[in-house]
């Protein structure tokens, strides 16, 4: 019989969702709702969407640690242009997602023109995007803008709520980038080997500067939903959320050296990020358990995925 070998690391995301819903359908009363999920669903919305662009940034080998404060930018900026500039929520939401491309675009040129290390870059720019927001809101929490924005974070379509089918779209368009253009194969291949695809003809610093800007107007994307779902901006607005992003598509499987991951992965990785969170609050824990525990699921996931390959060989 022939020989087949299979990756048990494709696999572990769906294994640890699935103890995760377990655990907390046995010791977490009300986890296992419709109400619950969607819940969940909705609050991860914004994870999901920054996801997917940060899942093409690390199969490229690189990392942005600038997704939450540019989350901040977007949604302080949109804000302000809204609330004290009296501008219309189309037009303020079209400038704030040019803000985001922008940054996005600057990521880029400073990784792949100047050769500046993408941790030391995105981390510069976290920095000055927090800054930032400081600046635009003056410490203090802009809110009064039209309720007809707040439909894009608090509205619903059906049973389903908007910022759902937002990210349930994003991760459409994710798996069309990935699997249906040339670009989906050039991430693999620069994680995998940088030089050989500039020997194989791949136009890195094109490619590298494409993955930051989408990662840019993904973020600026979850940002106006996130100023929608609350209803207000501060200084502080996505603060963090780096933390979860990257642990969610670490989780999902996919490489923090690159070269190697699924989409399916991190939609998984999402979503036990998401459930973990919320079953730890069922179960009364405060905020301050939750990062511990997300600490301890980073590491983990790092650790599995630089210490066990995974692949098994069976016969058919």
């Amino acid at each position: 019989m022939d020989k087949k070998s299979f990756n048990i690391k494709e696999y572990v995301s769906f294994i640890i969702l699935f103890v995760t819903i377990l655990f907390f359908s046995i010791f977490g009363k009300g986890f296992l709702s419709v109400s619950n999920f969607l819940n969940v669903f909705r609050q991860q919305s914004i994870i999901c969407i920054c996801a997917m662009g940060m899942m093409m940034v690390i199969l490229t080998g690189g990392i942005d640690l600038s997704m939450g404060s540019v989350i901040g930018v977007v949604g302080a900026l949109n804000a302000y242009l809204m609330v004290n500039m009296k501008m219309h929520f189309l037009v303020s939401s079209m400038i704030c997602l040019a803000v985001a491309v922008g940054y996005g675009i600057f990521n880029g040129f400073v990784i792949a023109k100047l050769h500046v290390p993408p941790m030391v870059a995105t981390l510069a720019t976290m920095t000055g995007g927090r800054g930032i927001c400081y600046v635009i809101t003056k410490g203090v929490s802009i809110y009064g803008f039209s309720d007809k924005y707040k439909i894009l974070g608090q509205g619903y379509l059906g049973p389903v709520p908007i910022p759902v089918i937002i990210a349930i779209a994003f991760v459409v368009i994710a798996w069309w980038i990935l699997t249906q253009r040339p670009h989906g194969t050039y991430l693999y291949a620069l994680g995998g080997n940088t030089e050989a695809s500039r020997l194989c003809g791949i136009n890195v610093e094109k490619e590298l500067l494409v993955t930051y800007t989408l990662a840019g107007l993904f973020a600026g994307i979850a940002g106006l939903v996130l100023l929608a779902r609350l209803g207000s901006a501060s200084a502080a607005l996505g603060d963090g959320y780096e933390m979860d992003i990257i642990t969610a598509v670490v989780l999902g499987g996919v490489s923090i050296s690159g070269g190697s991951g699924k989409l399916r992965g991190t939609v998984c990785g999402v979503l036990t990020m998401g459930l973990l969170t919320n079953g730890l609050l069922i179960m009364g824990l405060s905020d301050y358990y939750q990062m511990i525990a997300k600490c301890f699921v980073l590491l983990i996931a790092v650790a599995f995925d630089k210490n066990f390959t995974g692949t098994v060989k069976s016969k058919n």
